[in-house]
């Protein structure tokens, strides 16, 4: 933990945009160098225009292979495209409107050129493929989610609406290389540009009645504080607001693409994370000015929930909260609806499944997993210990198949509502029914070989028996719900468990750990976990 965590930024903090934006121009990257290459992690390409990572190059080149994917696919529809706050985002957002605009591409943007969070644009993507129209639409997404101010993102979205699978974005990253590697002479570009507009912000805020109970929310009179951490959301925060005439109070309305208003997060970087404690530290000062107070990153596809009794509520602890009581309260919904949870969230969440007689639908890391199961209905609700998730509409309809900050704010709102307690309160139920479980994620030392043996490592490779001296119950190199690779190892223990992923970024593993013993157990896990993982390895 940095020392100046959860302190004011500083001027020395904030990133130059005007250097920022003028790499973004002029650096061109070179793709036999690994680091200027496009790679699409598990949402979209992200890098910064000072590291040669994401650049006018980039973008031209990436937008150039959408175009042709989408060609490939048959995906004919208009394509929506959306930019979140960041700095990197709007130059980005010209590049492939010019790109998509020469190769006849008909786009649908913001028709009050604003900013468009996650959600919205998945949210239209579905809406538009639902009234079959006779073509089929995707998107593009330009956002890095919570990352610092010096970085971009861009993101593929195809007809499903939510984040693009690995065969689609590695068709598109390696299609976008071999561009940049020709010198970007096969994309096609012109300066004016073509799009159409499309009221997001209208159409999404007009449909949140029929996902959340907003009726419920404006009898009970909740008083609620939302902070969009200077991100996407602040207009719809406002609308939402108007338009339904709730007790609802922008925290913050600043829209400042250095973030100098926001405190650092745990590594002393500014990094919009409202599942951080000390991200939120500015936002927490307001706690008991509420009877709910929420946060959003800068694209609004996670959530903070705040409580004047619980604080910041641990990620986990919500997801729970919110699957018990949405399960309970949305009658329409298919009675064998399962319960969408990522390999690494709370087992909590299973034994609020099992009480509730729903099938759990465990899956490797990545929110593009629930997509079918949204899609179909068949899933009810995907979430991610990263605080993001998502959950069909009161019909059983899918609502967005990308992760939905806003919709996971207001709905602790309803919940509280509703039921007369705060999420933080029902959360401390749970915990007297289903035990009290203690979460932590570790870094391990790996050298990019031990990386690389771990992201393939077989579940039968694991020789321990016990763990923190409970017989091992489980080892898993593939998700219990979908048969996928998890890129790693779970192991799993009746009181405990631990995961394993290698980095994608550093020479390090990620340990997941969960105890439903106590902190010190806790941390034996932690210690053993690590000697089981090397011992695979053979570090």
């Amino acid at each position: 933990m940095n020392d100046r965590a959860g302190t004011p930024a500083t001027a020395d903090d904030l990133v130059d945009l005007d250097a920022l934006l003028a790499a973004y121009h002029e650096r061109v990257p070179d793709v036999s160098i690994p680091e200027q290459k496009v790679v699409f992690g598990t949402s979209g390409h992200r890098g910064s225009s000072l590291d040669t990572a994401f650049n006018d190059t980039h973008i031209a080149a990436i937008t150039q292979a959408i175009v042709e994917y989408r060609a490939e696919q048959g995906t004919t529809g208009p394509l929506f495209i959306g930019r979140d706050t960041h700095a990197l985002s709007a130059p980005a957002e010209q590049t492939a409107l010019q790109v998509l605009a020469a190769n006849g591409v008909r786009v649908l943007a913001d028709a009050e050129d604003g900013f468009v969070p996650t959600p919205a644009l998945s949210h239209a993507i579905i809406t538009y493929n639902r009234a079959e129209h006779g073509d089929t639409a995707d998107g593009i997404v330009i956002t890095p989610s919570h990352n610092p101010p010096r970085d971009g993102g861009f993101k593929y979205n195809p007809p499903h609406g939510g984040p693009a699978d690995s065969d689609a974005t590695s068709w598109i990253a390696d299609r976008a290389n071999a561009i940049i590697a020709g010198g970007n002479a096969e994309v096609r570009r012109q300066d004016e540009t073509a799009a159409e507009g499309y009221d997001y912000l209208g159409t999404y805020v007009a449909d949140l009645e029929h996902i959340i109970d907003i009726d419920a929310i404006k009898r009970a009179g909740v008083k609620i504080g939302a902070d969009p951490l200077g991100g996407a959301s602040l207009p719809y925060w406002e609308r939402i607001r108007d338009h339904y005439g709730l007790d609802l109070t922008v925290v913050n309305p600043e829209v400042d693409p250095t973030w100098a208003f926001m405190t650092l997060d745990w590594d002393g970087k500014i990094r919009m994370d409202p599942s951080s404690p000390s991200a939120m530290a500015s936002v927490l000062a307001h706690k008991d000015d509420f009877d709910v107070l929420t946060g959003n990153d800068a694209d609004s596809d996670r959530h903070g929930i705040v409580t004047p009794d619980g604080g910041l509520m641990n990620p986990n602890h919500y997801l729970a909260v919110a699957i018990e009581y949405l399960y309970a309260h949305r009658p329409e919904w298919r009675d064998d609806a399962a319960i969408g949870k990522t390999l690494v969230s709370s087992s909590i969440i299973d034994r609020v499944a099992e009480s509730l007689g729903r099938r759990l639908w465990e899956v490797p890391v990545g929110f593009k997993w629930f997509v079918p199961g949204l899609i179909d209905g068949s899933v009810a609700f995907g979430g991610e210990e990263s605080a993001g998730a998502s959950f069909l509409r009161k019909d059983g309809t899918a609502w967005t198949t990308d992760k939905d900050g806003i919709i996971l704010a207001l709905l602790a709102s309803e919940i509280t509502a509703v039921t007369g307690k705060t999420p933080s309160q029902l959360y401390t139920e749970l915990t007297e029914r289903f035990g009290a479980p203690v979460y932590q994620r570790v870094d391990a030392a790996a050298s990019k070989e031990q990386k690389a043996r771990l992201s393939k490592l077989d579940g039968d490779a694991i020789t321990a028996d016990t763990l923190a001296g409970d017989p091992i119950t489980a080892k898993l190199s593939k998700a219990p719900g979908n048969d996928a690779a998890v890129g790693g190892v779970k192991v799993v223990t009746d009181k405990a468990w631990f995961a394993a992923r290698p980095s994608g970024t550093e020479d390090v593993y990620k340990i997941y750990a969960e105890s439903f013993v106590g902190q010190e157990h806790l941390a034996q896990v932690q210690r053993e976990a690590k000697e089981i993982v090397d011992a695979a390895l053979g570090a």
